[in-house]
């Protein structure tokens, strides 16, 4: 194997990232867009054939989480795979201040329903994260009046 084959290639965009999958999952093959679609429409998701030949031209570079979802699930991986670098990052950064806090005890008896394999997600994160800075300026605001 020569340095070219082992280096990893730039996967910035949503168009690399899906060109590195097709030819990851469909080494040798030209796959149609219709093809991918009726793969994702198999396994449970939706989307268009001419949504995802949008994508592999790099006409489309902004899609919703569910366009994200229909991608992971016709290729069987995450789908936040697909996410920009900047969102994925951002998750995990909440994700580790959260736990951080949790583990000095500043956020306790916590309960979640209806979660998933992927645990709480991110907006519940940020959310609760949101609720304790708010908690923690009242009470600074709180100390710093004067008792009677």
């Amino acid at each position: 194997m020569d340095s070219d084959e082992q280096r990893t290639p730039e996967l910035k965009t949503l168009q690399q990232k899906v060109a590195y999958m097709v030819e990851k999952t469909f080494p040798g093959q030209k796959i149609s867009g219709r093809v991918f679609a009726e793969r994702v429409r198999e396994r449970g998701g939706s989307l268009s054939h001419s949504y995802f030949s949008n994508i592999l031209a790099g006409k489309v570079t902004h899609p919703s989480e569910d366009i994200l979802r229909a991608l992971g699930t016709g290729f069987g991986v995450d789908w936040r795979f697909f996410k920009e670098e900047s969102e994925v990052v951002d998750e995990v950064v909440a994700g580790l201040q959260f736990l951080a806090k949790r583990r000095t005890g500043e956020i306790s008896g916590l309960a979640g329903r209806g979660l998933d394999d992927n645990g709480l997600p991110p907006e519940l994160l940020k959310f609760a994260l949101s609720l304790l800075e708010d908690a923690k300026a009242r009470k600074g605001a709180d100390d710093a009046e004067p008792k009677p």
